[in-house]
């Protein structure tokens, strides 16, 4: 999406991109009775900052109202996923979410960069719909199917590899969650990016310390955890993960012959303080009963 550059800033952007995500998930939770929504608040100042300043990426490919699922991928069927982050040209950059049930956030934003029509979202968890709450390569947006937490790191490594192998000089970015350095796919992943030295990947990880059964810290450890992607060879930076500026200088980052990981530390009640006394279960938000919908609505009204 074009800038006035004489009055808007690449920072003024992405805050409206971020608050949008915020407010569409928030209705689509009132709407749908039950989403990811705290995925949503914590990485949309993530997603905002990718889509907006540091993606090398065309103009949308796909229809801005997404077709039906269309079917498992065959011969002579290309799926629309990926083709709403532009034509897969050789300098252009891929995006990998590996956290599927982050979709909504994903969706959202395509949404408020003009990459996907609103009324794509009235769509969203309906049957036969490729607007799906835990996407896969036919939904807007994604690429691949990331299959079980931390296989999209690897996916990313061979697509890297490819892309060398090629001569072409797109980056590879890959959106991960916490949960996934639970992992040791992660962590064998990294120490192959670092073997081959695909400084062509960068990896941004939502570090909102929540999984579905609590804390992470709680569930199981995964600190220190710049310290361990180090350790397998990566260059890590840790950023407060909601400050734009930050999470975009970040992407600058020297790392030749290493992979770059970004640790994002979020909130994942950013945006909605209502949310805060249902901390850690915050999964998953379902709202209760009438009263506590029409709380959140009133909300949504001010958003």
């Amino acid at each position: 999406m074009a800038l006035d550059t004489q009055t808007t800033t690449w920072v003024d952007e992405a805050r409206r991109v971020a608050a949008g995500i915020r407010r569409r998930a928030l209705e689509l939770t009132i709407e749908q009775n039950g989403c990811y929504l705290s995925q949503a608040l914590s990485s949309a100042d993530i997603l905002a900052v990718l889509y907006t300043r540091v993606l090398n990426i065309g103009p949308s490919a796909a229809p801005l109202t997404p077709p039906p699922f269309p079917g498992v991928p065959r011969p002579g069927h290309h799926p629309l996923g990926a083709d709403y982050n532009g034509p897969r040209e050789p300098g252009s950059d891929r995006l990998l979410l590996s956290a599927a049930h982050y979709a909504v956030a994903i969706y959202a934003a395509l949404v408020e960069t003009g990459r996907m029509a609103p009324e794509a979202l009235f769509e969203f968890n309906q049957d036969g719909s490729s607007v799906e709450m835990i996407g896969a390569e036919h939904s807007p947006g994604m690429e691949l199917t990331t299959g079980s937490f931390g296989q999209a790191l690897s996916q990313a490594a061979g697509i890297a590899l490819a892309r060398r192998l090629k001569g072409e000089t797109g980056k590879v970015w890959v959106f991960m969650s916490d949960g996934e350095c639970e992992e040791g796919q992660t962590y064998e992943a990294v120490q192959a990016l670092a073997h081959h030295r695909l400084d062509n990947v960068h990896v941004y990880i939502d570090v909102n310390g929540q999984q579905v059964d609590g804390l992470t810290k709680d569930v199981m450890n995964i600190e220190p955890l710049a310290d361990r992607f180090a350790a397998f060879g990566a260059e890590v930076v840790t950023v407060d993960g909601h400050d734009l500026e930050a999470l975009e200088a970040a992407a600058r980052t020297e790392h030749t012959g290493k992979p770059l990981v970004i640790l994002c530390y979020t909130d994942t009640a950013r945006g909605i303080p209502l949310l805060e006394d249902r901390k850690p279960n915050l999964h998953y938000v379902r709202f209760k009963n009438d009263e506590e919908i029409a709380r959140y609505r009133e909300f949504l009204a001010g958003m």
